[in-house]
């Protein structure tokens, strides 16, 4: 099952980069159209971006994710239970220990990122290490584990940072046409025309990527926190203090949004349905409470 699991993210990886470079190569193409008039010279810089651009995402992209969030490293000191607990689940699952990270919020949230087990990071929130006790905190770090071990970290990483991506773009197009429609207004016409275009292809663009991290896996990270800590009351506890704390993320996005363990905006407000990126934390611990 889990083997199954992890190849279906590879794959969801793969078609999500594939349709980013061929979409950003598209508008370099264009821009590059536009700019110099040469249809072959536009086709090359419109693929050679795309790739760099998706090379750098790829390898970049927990690095990325880390400086939006404003994380630091874990200190070895102060943070030392969690460094400990963290050592002790890899030592059950066999995992090499991610890299620790720590947000400065008062919100209680964890996330994991990274393209592998091996370039993993696992960050919590400092509202999460303070208000939690250590079997809801190993609870908590367990299903980031779990996260890792079935690729979802890949999944969903790569997806968050080529949207922000496409995003950007789409701004900076805008941006340039309405400038250039000054000196040029045909040219500027039709370069606005294809930027309002991505913008609203951009956000719906977004959406679906965030469709495509589906809802199960979450699911299916709690079902394996369980079998690593052996405990399902931990993470039931850090769920509903997790649920009940109305305190927003200050960092929270809608680009990030869904590779928190909960909504970072408000996780008690969270229904399931075809548009949320999370289920509903209440069928989560239902879940959680039916295994055996």
């Amino acid at each position: 099952m889990i083997l199954r699991d992890v190849r279906k993210n590879k794959s969801k990886t793969a078609f999500i980069v594939t349709c980013f470079v061929i979409f950003v190569a598209i508008f370099i193409y264009f821009v590059s159209l536009w700019l110099f008039e040469d249809t072959y010279l536009a086709i090359i810089i419109g693929v050679m971006f795309s790739f760099f651009t998706s090379f750098i995402s790829y390898y970049n992209s927990d690095k990325i994710v880390l400086s939006i969030n404003k994380a630091r490293p874990a200190n070895k000191e102060e943070d030392r239970e969690i460094n400990n607990i963290l050592e002790g689940l890899c030592l059950a699952t066999g995992l090499p220990k991610p890299k620790l990270y720590v947000m400065e919020d008062p919100s209680m949230n964890a996330f994991a990122t990274g393209r592998n087990p091996e370039n993993a990071v696992i960050c919590v929130t400092t509202g999460l290490l303070e208000r939690l006790n250590k079997n809801e905190i190993e609870g908590v770090l367990a299903h980031e584990l779990s996260h890792v071990k079935n690729y979802d970290i890949l999944l969903s990483t790569v997806a968050t940072v080529m949207v922000g991506f496409v995003v950007l773009l789409s701004e900076l197009f805008r941006r340039v046409s309405f400038r250039r429609k000054r000196d040029d207004d045909n040219g500027g016409n039709i370069l606005a025309i294809i930027g309002l275009i991505f913008i609203i292809l951009a956000p719906i663009f977004s959406k679906l990527l965030q469709l495509a991290l589906s809802r199960n896996r979450e699911y299916l990270a709690d079902s394996s926190a369980v079998e690593i800590t052996r405990n399902k009351e931990g993470l039931i506890s850090a769920l509903k203090k997790l649920t009940n704390d109305n305190r927003p993320l200050k960092t929270a996005n809608e680009a990030t949004a869904s590779m928190f363990i909960v909504n970072p905006y408000n996780a008690k407000k969270v229904k399931d349905s075809l548009l949320s990126t999370h289920p509903a934390t209440e069928n989560r611990i239902k879940a959680l409470e039916n295994i055996k």
